[in-house]
C-alpha cells in the first residue's frame, strides 16, 4: 500500500512549426545587417557562428523575428506562446484520445517569457480544465526544465489516487530572446536557439502508455560561482538584454555530467562497475586531472540516448565523455541540424527522431540528459513498454532526408568568443 506509484508516459507531441516561420542562416544575417545597434564585426561574427553551429536552413523563428529589424512586444510573445502550446496540446489530446476533463495535474516550464496571467492559467482558460486541478509553473531553469518538470510530475502523481493524469508543457518563447547588441558571448544565443515545444501526458495507469519511468536524477552545482555564472541573462554595457554563455560552459557541463552519471550509474550498473568509476573520479580529483577516467560502457545499460541539443560542442563533449558511437548521438545531432536548440523540448524532438526512424523496440531503455542554467544536469530513464507504427510527428515530412553527413570540426564556437 505504501509502495510508490509507477509512472508512465502515455504519449508525447512536439510542435511542428508552419513553413512561413522557416528562416535561413543567410536571412538571419541579412536581418542583423539592418539592426542599427549591431556593428559589422558583430554581424560577421554571428555569420561565422551560424556556419559552424550545425544548424541547417530549415530551422524556425517566430513571426516577430522575420521583420527587419526584428522586434518584440508582449502581444507578439503571447501570440507565439498560444500558437506553440495550444497546437501541440491539441495534437497530444487527439493522439492519446484524452479529454481535457481527464487532466488532474498541469505543469508548464518556460525560462525567459513568463506573462501574467501565467501559462497554466492560459491553458486552463483555453481548455476549460477543472477548477480542482493541481498546477505548477517553472521558470528560469533553462534547457533542463523539461526533465525537471517530469520529475515534479512524478512526485505530484505520488500524492493523488492511482490512475490520475499529468500534462507537462515544455517550451521556450523566442520572441523576446533575440539579442540586439555586440557582446559576442550573448550573440551565440541568436545562432543556436530556435522555436519549438513539447507536451507530455504522464499517468500512474499503464493503460495505453508507451513508456515506463524507471529513474530520474537531478544534479545542481549553483553553489559554485563559475557554474552559477556560466549561463546568465543580463544587460550588456549598452543596456541590451541577452543570455551570456561563458567559455567555460562545455567544461562545466562535463563536470556536472560526471556527478550526475555517478548517481544514475548507481541505479543502472552493478556494484563493481560503480566502485571502479568512483575510484577513477577520486584519482583524477586528488592526483591528476589529466588521468583518463574510467567510463563504464553505457551502451550496455541503454539502447537509446537523447542528449540535449545545446550545440555541437556540447554534443561532441558528451560523446567523448561517455564513449558513445556516432549512431548513439545521431538523434541529438540531427535534431540540432533540423530544429536547432529548442531548449527544454529538444530531447523530445530527439525521441521523435528515434520513433520516426522506427528504431524503438519493446524493452528498450532511453537515457535523456538535459543541461540548464544554474548549472544543472538532469537525467531521466524510460523503458519502452509499447511501440507504435503510426507515428506522425515533427519529422514526418523530413525524416527521409536524415541522417545528413556530419563534419567533426574541432574548432567550436565557444572557443572563438
Amino acid at each position: 500500500m505504501h509502495r510508490p506509484h509507477s509512472v508512465y508516459l502515455v504519449d508525447y507531441a512536439c510542435f511542428r512549426p508552419p513553413p512561413n516561420c522557416r528562416i535561413t542562416k543567410s536571412s538571419l544575417v541579412e536581418h542583423a545587417h539592418h539592426m542599427p545597434s549591431m556593428n559589422d564585426k558583430s554581424v560577421d561574427f554571428m555569420a561565422r557562428m551560424l556556419e559552424r553551429s550545425g544548424l541547417s536552413d530549415q530551422t524556425y523563428l517566430p513571426a516577430a523575428s522575420h521583420y527587419i529589424p526584428p522586434y518584440w512586444n508582449m502581444s507578439e510573445a503571447r501570440s507565439e506562446a498560444e500558437h506553440v502550446i495550444f497546437s501541440t496540446i491539441d495534437d497530444l489530446l487527439a493522439k492519446s484520445c484524452t479529454s481535457p476533463e481527464e487532466i488532474d495535474i498541469l505543469i508548464t516550464n518556460c525560462t525567459i517569457f513568463n506573462p501574467t496571467p501565467c501559462f497554466v492559467d492560459m491553458i486552463i482558460n483555453k481548455y476549460r480544465l477543472r477548477d480542482d486541478i493541481r498546477i505548477m509553473q517553472i521558470s528560469g531553469m533553462g534547457c533542463s526544465a523539461g526533465l525537471i518538470s517530469v520529475d515534479a510530475a512524478k512526485n505530484l502523481l505520488q500524492v493523488v489516487p492511482r490512475g490520475k493524469n499529468a500534462l507537462v508543457v515544455s517550451t521556450e518563447i523566442m520572441t523576446p530572446i533575440f539579442y540586439k547588441g555586440n557582446n559576442r558571448a550573448m550573440l551565440l544565443a541568436n545562432a543556436l536557439f530556435r522555436m519549438g515545444g513539447a507536451v507530455l501526458l504522464l499517468s500512474t495507469s499503464r493503460s495505453k502508455s508507451r513508456f515506463r519511468l524507471m529513474h530520474s536524477m537531478r544534479t545542481l552545482t549553483a553553489a559554485q560561482d563559475k557554474s552559477y555564472h556560466c549561463i546568465l541573462q543580463e544587460e550588456d554595457d549598452k543596456g541590451e538584454i541577452g543570455v551570456n554563455l561563458s567559455k567555460d560552459l562545455v567544461a562545466i557541463a562535463n563536470d556536472t555530467l560526471q556527478a550526475n552519471i555517478t548517481a544514475i550509474g548507481s541505479l543502472a550498473f552493478p556494484f563493481f562497475k560503480q566502485l571502479r568509476f568512483r575510484l577513477s573520479l577520486l584519482a583524477r580529483k586528488l592526483l591528476n586531472r589529466n588521468i583518463k577516467g574510467y567510463a563504464p560502457n553505457f551502451r550496455m545499460a541503454f539502447e537509446h540516448f537523447c542528449i540535449h541539443a545545446g550545440g555541437r560542442a556540447v554534443i561532441d563533449g558528451i560523446q567523448r565523455s561517455l564513449c558513445l558511437s556516432d549512431e548513439n548521438v545521431e538523434p541529438s545531432r540531427m535534431t540540432l541540424h533540423r530544429f536547432g536548440n529548442t531548449s527544454s523540448s529538444s530531447i523530445w524532438y530527439e525521441l521523435g527522431y528515434i520513433d520516426a526512424k522506427n528504431r524503438m523496440r519493446k524493452g528498450d531503455r532511453i537515457w535523456m540528459i538535459g543541461f540548464g542554467s544554474g548549472f544543472k544536469c538532469n537525467s531521466v530513464v524510460w523503458q519502452c513498454i509499447e511501440t507504435t507504427s503510426s507515428f506522425d510527428g515533427p519529422w514526418a515530412d523530413s525524416i527521409h532526408q536524415y541522417p545528413v553527413a556530419y563534419k567533426n570540426d574541432q574548432t567550436h564556437i565557444l572557443s572563438k568568443m
